[in-house]
């Protein structure tokens, strides 16, 4: 299990934060600038109702609140407000999300592009692949391409346990399509919920999520506009109809909780709700496959940044730290990607992305791990999952480490098998599900449906029922691919040794008992260090494998198994 650092340091940051956080002076700033969203967090033992008075005192409008943390949306002026209502003894402190109604001065791409999940698009050599095979009883079409699933030999488990109904799974992410086939026979709408709402643009007028699709700028609960949620859905649990392509855990059910934008972004104040919503809608299992934005290490108290910047990533260390602690004393397992910085998160390196929200804010730091975090992943109570390709090599982009590390999964690698016919292939990347209106959006799907001559160089699949209904399949690579295979063996544990006749479910840490106990062990390499100047990296991204083949950085306790987990984890309920 990993070293539990992140709790240490989110327990002592709240008495920093209040000691910083508030300012000396008595006179009150002005209030100017433009309309803005903050979220103001509560400090321990305060009411919610008197946060709430303090933000009107303050010169905001309280929007909701989330009482299960104590953080509270407002609105107010951009300058001014945060350093009122810190002032206020019931406050922790205040972190500014997002400018109210702005407008975009131009119709540029979106400014949080995939960078590393959509590496292969447009640069794939052809394809080394065998005929497909006769596919098994329970497997899908497609599933032939699905390494990752055989990875984790969820072929073989579905034959013992495929997944139980009762078991909810949470995609934590920028939605899921509830309409593609391969998701529909085990999406829950009812329980899905979107804690979102598009931002055209930012402050400076770059492109964010761009034109709402819907008049109230709220997407609904079974709908993805950006094919990231829907990639990790399918993953977890795409239905075994027969059809297109089959989940890790293919009976279990796919509950939306959407948190991220359109555009990528994931906010405090929305994730946070969908924290803290899934240990109050009975969900078994989260998978989370990104970072708080807008700081991809949220430090305690970096020289590089503002007072005010400070005082905000202290807000938001807390803030996730109690939504994390709230939803696992509910009975969620969180399962996270570990990141895609191709660091030791135990040794981080510089940051100049952050903060990547509002455009043109980044600032170089240097990042003392000792009191700067990237959260959820080394927030409280979450399984950190690496990242491999189909020759089980550590991905380039895959962070990694002993201190944040649980287990390693697929995850795609497309420079994979150098040397090889597979090296800078798509087929070493992870296919999952893909919503139409994105394909269409991106221009790999053409309005009639069709792939297009950009789909084809991107690998689009399209899949066609018997019904004549359509799905549409893309390659993608990233920890976020390989977290959702790890949170689809969770599932499983939890449905062959959950208990329960009304509130059927498991406790999260024998969950990750189970998970890691029955993973494979994976040794390091030899040697240990691996340079990736073959594969046309720099020497960032150079890494070091410590540790031997029980626990190490590259794999921690081992690749996800399971058909290990749900015919030999009974050993690992007892602790």
């Amino acid at each position: 299990m990993k070293k539990p650092r992140s709790l240490v340091i989110a327990l002592a940051v709240p008495l920093f934060g209040a000691i910083v956080a508030a300012p000396m002076a008595s006179a009150q700033p002005q209030l100017s600038g433009a309309a803005t969203e903050f979220s103001v967090l509560a400090r321990e033992g305060q009411s919610v109702a008197s946060v709430e008075k303090a933000i009107r005192a303050a010169g905001g409008t309280v929007v909701a609140s989330n009482a299960a943390v104590g953080l509270i949306t407002a609105t107010a002026p951009a300058n001014g407000f945060a350093e009122r209502v810190a002032a206020d003894r019931s406050v922790f402190g205040a972190a500014k999300a997002k400018p109210i109604g702005t407008a975009p001065k131009n119709g540029k791409a979106k400014v949080k592009p995939s960078v590393v999940e959509k590496e292969g698009r447009g640069a794939a050599a052809p394809s080394a692949k065998k005929p497909a095979q006769a596919q098994a009883v329970g497997m899908d079409p497609l599933d032939d391409q699905l390494w990752g699933l055989k990875s984790v030999r969820s072929d073989l488990s579905r034959t013992k346990q495929p997944g139980d109904k009762r078991v909810k799974v949470g995609v934590i992410d920028t939605g899921v399509d509830g309409n593609h086939p391969d998701i529909a026979p085990n999406f829950d709408r009812a329980a899905s919920r979107n804690f979102t709402k598009d931002i055209v643009a930012d402050v400076n007028g770059a492109v964010v999520d761009g034109p709402c699709e819907f008049r109230s700028c709220v997407d609904p609960a079974d709908h993805d506009d950006n094919g990231h949620g829907t990639h990790v859905a399918g993953t977890i649990g795409a239905a075994a109809n027969g059809f297109g392509v089959s989940g890790v855990a293919p009976n279990v059910t796919l509950v939306n909780i959407r948190a991220g934008q359109d555009s990528g972004f994931f906010f405090l104040q929305s994730t946070v709700d969908a924290i803290t919503y899934a240990g109050d809608a009975g969900v078994d299992v989260v998978n989370m496959s990104f970072f708080t934005d807008p700081w991809l290490y949220n430090c305690a108290a970096n020289p590089a940044d503002t007072p005010a910047q400070q005082a905000e990533q202290r807000t938001i260390i807390e803030a996730t730290t109690r939504a994390l602690n709230y939803a696992h004393r509910k009975g969620v397992t969180q399962v996270v990607s570990l990141g895609n910085q191709h660091s030791d998160l135990a040794a981080p390196q510089p940051d100049a992305s952050s903060p990547g929200y509002p455009s043109n804010s980044t600032h170089p730091r240097q990042i003392d791990n000792a009191s700067c975090l990237t959260l959820p992943i080394e927030g409280p109570h979450t399984i950190g999952v690496s990242s491999f390709g189909p020759s089980q090599a550590k991905a380039d982009y895959s962070n990694y480490g002993v201190e944040q590390i649980s287990v390693s999964a697929p995850g795609g690698y497309f420079r994979d098998g150098f040397g090889t016919p597979w090296f800078r292939t798509l087929e070493n990347q992870i296919l999952s599900t893909y919503p139409r209106n994105v394909g269409v959006a991106e221009g790999t799907i053409d309005a009639a449906g069709n792939i297009t001559p950009a789909g084809v160089t991107a690998g689009i699949k399209k899949a066609t029922a018997a019904d004549g209904s359509v799905g549409y399949y893309q390659w993608l690579q990233g920890t976020s691919m390989a977290s959702p295979h790890a949170a689809g063996v969770a599932a499983l544990i939890v449905s062959q040794y959950g208990k329960g006749s009304r509130d059927f479910g498991m406790n999260p840490d024998a969950v990750q008992r189970v998970l890691e106990g029955t993973a494979s062990d994976v040794a390091c390499p030899v040697p240990r260090t691996v340079d990736y100047l073959d594969e046309g990296r720099d020497a960032s991204f150079t890494a070091t494998c410590t540790g031997d083949a029980s626990f190490n950085g590259f794999y921690g306790h081992g690749a996800v198994d399971a058909w290990s987990a749900v015919t030999r984890g009974s050993q690992y309920l007892r602790g």
